[in-house]
């Protein structure tokens, strides 16, 4: 068992505040990596010691390393936070961090190295009996196994990278004659963005809700599941709005699952926190990844179960044991993450610049977790996501009306944002109602794309109120 005194947070924005934040409570001492780009950076503001990695591109700064461990060695860290994204779920990073005796606050190498893997991850967690999408058993050699596969599992089918993530080396494939067109494009670009062409092939789901579970395994043999999210409202494969508890699924079938991952979690010898993905339709639930590291949606999670998930992953990496037992849980409430990006709300066209106003809601069963400030300048080299409105009440109905409220008191002036885009999903009947899948709000932004240009041209008065809205929008 080893005492963390000082961790360095290998991140930035938001997740890497949030982490500070827990290390002080913890009474852990916090050393902040920034690019020349983040000097003024929260995180940098917030933590004990900082030190600059490197110019703005994240692979000469966020990803280098060398760089980020130099850093731990010389303002003596005993361990490092990788927060999401950038390193948090390099393997060989991992390895470098043990050959320095430096702590990594998250899952073992093997483990990252055997989740990274599409394909070797869905026969671990099937080998451990977790339902997957029904596909092809290891990597598809040829275009004639891609349409062999159509025609066993009916058009369309999927094919997708084996190292990707994030939305991304994935393809929809309707027949043979897409299939001899876009495998060869999709292995390109596989070994383009992650220098692994392997792809695999799988039942393509016309209409799949996105469910996740977080959990949690110490080294004491300890796993906790705390409860499911619903991330079925996703644009172009990057969620946008989030639920826990997942209100589509009966009080069965979320036992079901919970029960079925947590026996698969004794096999695997998982190790700190980690989400399981799945696809759900027609009452059945298919794996379709885990990651290996915190999620960008963890918050809601936690005011629904009471936990600090960020303290959990350091008692863990410390060799304790888990605060809380899976016999114990009880989810309070419901809970909103609204995810606020500097973006159009039409367009999405990234609004970076100077922030003159930031003025985040507030109130009871209110959390903001964000990096920025007045007079922050927004950056265009880095993800768009300003900000997270985190909403809880005692049911989802408060919930959705307290969420509104918030977004209705949020003020960000400066550059455009999408909150108007936010308000308009949370009164949409079709999201009130649950009537939704992962596919639904892709639908929703063509068709009013479609609306907005077959509108008749507008009379004086109605060009002024279109003055108002546009203004609204840059809240």
């Amino acid at each position: 068992m080893k005492t963390i005194k000082k961790l360095l947070i290998a991140n930035r924005g938001e997740i890497a505040v949030r982490i500070i934040r827990a290390c002080q409570e913890l009474g852990i001492k916090t050393v902040a990596v920034y690019s020349t780009i983040d000097r003024d950076a929260m995180h940098v503001l917030l933590a004990d010691e900082s030190v600059c990695i490197g110019p703005g591109p994240s692979k000469l700064s966020y990803l280098n390393q060398g760089a980020i461990i130099s850093s731990a060695l010389l303002t003596g860290c005993d361990a490092v936070h990788p927060g999401y994204g950038f390193l948090s779920e390099r393997a060989d990073f991992v390895k470098k961090l043990e050959e320095h005796n430096i702590v990594f606050v998250g899952p073992t190498a093997d483990m990252i190295d055997r989740m990274g893997n599409k394909i070797m991850a869905r026969e671990t967690v099937k080998d451990c009996g977790i339902p997957t999408v029904p596909g092809s058993k290891g990597a598809v050699e040829s275009i004639e196994e891609v349409k062999r596969l159509g025609k066993e599992y009916g058009y369309p089918v999927l094919i997708k990278a084996s190292a990707g993530g994030g939305g991304k080396g994935m393809v929809v494939v309707k027949n043979d004659s897409e299939a001899e067109t876009l495998y060869p494009m999709v292995r390109k670009e596989a070994e383009e963005l992650f220098g692994d062409s392997a792809v695999y092939v799988e039942k393509f789901l016309s209409s799949p809700r996105h469910i996740e579970l977080q959990i949690l395994a110490d080294t004491h043999g300890n796993i906790v599941i705390l409860g499911e999210r619903d991330c079925s409202l996703q644009r172009k494969r990057q969620k946008v709005l989030e639920e826990c508890p997942a209100a589509c699924l009966t009080d069965k079938v979320r036992a079901e699952i919970i029960d079925t991952t947590y026996k698969a979690l004794k096999k695997m010898d998982y190790l700190n926190a980690g989400t399981i993905e799945f696809m759900y339709e027609n009452g059945k639930f298919y794996f379709i990844e885990m990651n290996t590291r915190i999620q960008v949606e963890h918050p809601i999670t936690e005011v629904v179960y009471k936990i600090d998930i960020i303290k959990e992953q350091i008692r863990i990496a410390e060799g304790k044991a888990i605060s809380v037992k899976q016999e114990n849980l009880r989810p309070e409430g419901h809970a909103i993450e609204l995810r606020i990006n500097a973006e159009n709300p039409e367009t999405f066209i990234p609004s970076p610049g100077r922030i003159k106003l930031f003025h985040p809601a507030g109130g009871y069963g209110i959390r903001v977790d964000s990096a920025v400030y007045t007079g922050y300048n927004v950056p265009p080299t880095y993800d768009s996501m300003i900000a997270k409105l985190i909403v809880h009440a005692p049911t989802r109905e408060e919930c959705f009306s307290k969420s509104l409220r918030a977004l209705n008191e949020f003020i960000v002036h400066g550059i455009e944002t999408t909150i108007p885009l936010l308000e308009r999903l949370l009164q949409n009947k079709d999201v009130i109602k649950l009537n939704i899948d992962n596919k639904w709000l892709e639908k929703f932004l063509d068709k009013k794309a479609v609306c907005k240009k077959r509108k008749p041209k507008k009379s004086k008065k109605s060009s002024n109120s279109k003055k108002v809205n546009k203004k609204s929008s840059k809240r």
